[in-house]
């Protein structure tokens, strides 16, 4: 049992050992904070106010009510069989109820202080489709049936927000590690600590009408700059600026022009420096100025992590610009000696770290940077060990990879950029805003880590995340004198072709013909990684994806602009382009990039046929230039330097194919 007030726009429900607020959040939207403390928290992590408000309907008395915002509705129910019950419903349809499993006390098990393991659950919708919840290396992209452990890792991002098949989507508005389980007899949100239940629930005529209520509520991409379009080489470690002009310059006399190249980790003396060592990297702004005379960009990746043989480290230790632990002295990583990380919530250590970087790369001509550790990396994941400037890592530790990209984006801000791209290894709500372009992590060179890849891309476009990409080829282990590395790089190469980045990366087995150019590096550098090192009979291929990915650049440049102004993702789920059609809601190993391509990637050693779903309307299959009538399976043959893409009949983007 318990009381409903009914206060100004809001709804007020109190019972034992339980405060619940409802109230309107923008259009289409209601945020409910729900606590067993008597004082609710009006903190909002990154979620950021409304941007539209609206004018709801309230109706009702103390036992039940009803709140209308738009096209959403909850109604409270103080005194049921159940004790307390919020039904949701869009345009009268129920979408959406809590459940009390047992006791309704059961949602907060004390922890600390005024802090609980906070477990809410709602009814299972039978036949629902649930998309979502960040990256997991998992072959599933619908996570209805699934557990998803809200954490990060390598390869692992979790972003606690989901899309719905009914219409609806959902933010947990809550940062502290858990797990949500979208299993056939609940949803159920789990915080390991926290003061309160918060989240919101949104409604859309479509799912693109979601998708943009979400921007909304969390922030929208910025505008892709156009090199970004392009291609993007990379590998493990280039050790000198040497290095990086020979491969430029290669690029350059065989005719091809990489719209950036990406230099990597420990091109630094110490960790924690944030600057260039100096004996192999002796002149970085004439560095620069050469590669951008070349048509290149150059993007240096940038570690958070901080070590005690670092020039900085007195001083970033005693001002507390590192993290902290909670048990025990500072390390939380052995990684070439032992490290911490930097604070990036703590405003002192973003404005610390950002006069480094500003000092020793941004003035040299780096624009752009590789955010790597995330997460960030701890070992072990006791996140409760971790202290952040934000508070304990059990109650904040999914906050840190958006307070990571947000030092980067503030200060480019701070220097009059506007179109801001940081590649990152994970994310969380409203990381988009602060220019994310997020890769899966170091994922192993497998055929089925490349399937796997396909579903994390769709899973995060579904995250507001326009801007994704992985390693072409995978990670670890990539053997390029390899027949069977061979096959798997064209295929991931050509996956790259359709995904919002397209960027070639990897730690390669050396070559037998490796010649080792810089041998007393701390850290040595793996094999070869240009696209002349994998193999005579397929370099004209990748010249010619090259090409081709350069003729979409337009293309792909409008599909940035509709993320930057709307909120749709660029890589996009069947159903999000074609909403009516019930089979593309099980269709995840094919995708729309933009509304106008169509993408069914091959994942599968030795494989060259398989079937594709092709939706109303009439389309042109780039491989060549056949038309298909829609509302059809065919089967398609595609030998290994071959892809299958589909274009949507009369669109310009054909001429890119030619």
């Amino acid at each position: 049992m318990g009381i409903i007030t009914i206060k100004d726009d809001k709804l007020l429900f109190e019972r034992r050992d339980e405060t619940v607020l409802i109230e309107p959040y923008g259009l289409n939207c209601i945020r409910v904070r729900s606590s067993k403390n008597t004082r609710l928290s009006d903190e909002k992590w990154t979620l950021l106010e409304p941007k539209d408000t609206s004018s709801p309907v309230i109706t009702g008395d103390s036992k039940m009510a009803t709140l209308t915002n738009g096209d959403i509705s909850v109604t409270v129910l103080a005194d049921n069989i159940y004790g307390g019950e919020l039904r949701f419903s869009r345009k009268g349809k129920e979408i959406l109820v809590t459940k009390n499993e047992g006791d309704y006390a059961r949602r907060y098990l004390h922890t600390e202080g005024d802090n609980y393991k906070i477990s809410y659950a709602f009814d299972a919708n039978y036949g629902e489709h649930i998309y979502g919840l960040g990256q997991m290396q998992e072959d599933v992209f619908d996570r209805k049936g699934r557990t998803t452990e809200l954490i990060n890792y390598n390869t692992y991002s979790a972003i606690p927000t989901y899309y719905s098949s009914l219409g609806y989507g959902f933010i947990w508005n809550n940062p502290a590690p858990g797990r949500c389980e979208t299993t056939y007899n609940h949803t159920m949100w789990v915080a390991e600590s926290a003061y309160q239940a918060d989240y919101l629930v949104y409604v859309g005529d479509t799912p693109k009408d979601v998708m943009k209520i979400y921007s909304d509520l969390t922030g929208y991409a910025p505008m892709m700059p156009d090199w970004a379009a392009g291609f993007w080489q990379c590998k493990l470690r280039y050790s000198s600026q040497d290095v990086v002009l020979n491969v430029a310059r290669e690029y350059k006399k065989r005719g091809i022009t990489p719209d950036a190249i990406v230099i990597d980790f420990f091109h630094w003396k110490e960790q924690g420096d944030f600057a260039f060592d100096p004996k192999y990297w002796s002149d970085p702004k004439g560095m620069c100025d050469e590669l951008r005379e070349m048509g290149i960009e150059p993007v240096v990746s940038v570690w958070c992590t901080a070590s005690p043989n670092s020039e900085n480290w007195s001083e970033m230790y005693n001002r507390n610009l590192v993290l902290g632990t909670e048990s025990g002295q500072f390390p939380t990583f052995d990684f070439y000696g032992m490290i911490t990380y930097i604070d990036p919530i703590n405003p002192e250590t973003a404005k610390f770290c950002w006069e480094k970087i500003k000092k020793n790369y941004y003035d040299n001509g780096i624009k752009n940077f590789w955010l790597d550790e995330a997460e960030p990396e701890i070992h072990p994941q006791h996140f409760s060990n971790m202290k952040m400037y934000a508070g304990n890592g059990a109650q904040t530790a999914l906050l840190y990879p958006f307070y990571y990209n947000k030092l980067f984006y503030d200060g480019r801000i701070a220097e009059g950029e506007t179109e801001i791209i940081n590649l990152t290894r994970a994310a969380y709500l409203g990381s988009q805003r602060v220019g994310a372009l997020v890769w899966n992590g170091d994922v192993v060179s497998s055929f089925w880590a490349l399937k796997n890849s396909i579903k994390s891309g769709l899973s995060m476009a579904m995250c507001g995340i326009p801007w994704w990409n992985s390693d072409i080829g995978g990670f670890c282990f990539g053997d390029t004198e390899s027949e069977s590395f061979r096959e798997l790089l064209m295929r991931w190469f050509q996956f790259g072709l359709f995904c919002p980045v397209m960027r070639l990366h990897g730690s390669r087995n050396r070559q037998s013909y490796y010649v080792d150019e810089t041998p007393d590096a701390m850290v040595p550098s793996g094999g070869y990684n240009e696209i002349w090192h994998f193999g005579e009979e397929y370099y004209p291929h990748y010249v010619k994806m090259i090409e081709t990915r350069q003729k979409m650049r337009p293309y792909t440049l409008s599909l940035a602009k509709e993320a930057h102004e709307n909120g749709t993702p660029i890589m996009r789920p069947m159903f999000l382009e074609f909403p009516d059609d019930e089979k593309c809601y099980s269709l995840d190993d094919q995708y729309m990039y933009g509304s106008d391509i169509l993408f069914a990637p091959i994942y599968n050693e030795g494989q060259t046929e398989r079937e594709v779903y092709l939706p109303e309307g009439e389309w042109v299959c780039v491989k060549d230039f056949k038309e298909y009538a829609g509302s059809q399976t065919v089967t398609m043959h595609a030998d290994i330097c071959e892809y299958l893409a589909f274009v949507k009949k009369g669109s310009d983007v054909i001429s890119a194919f030619m």
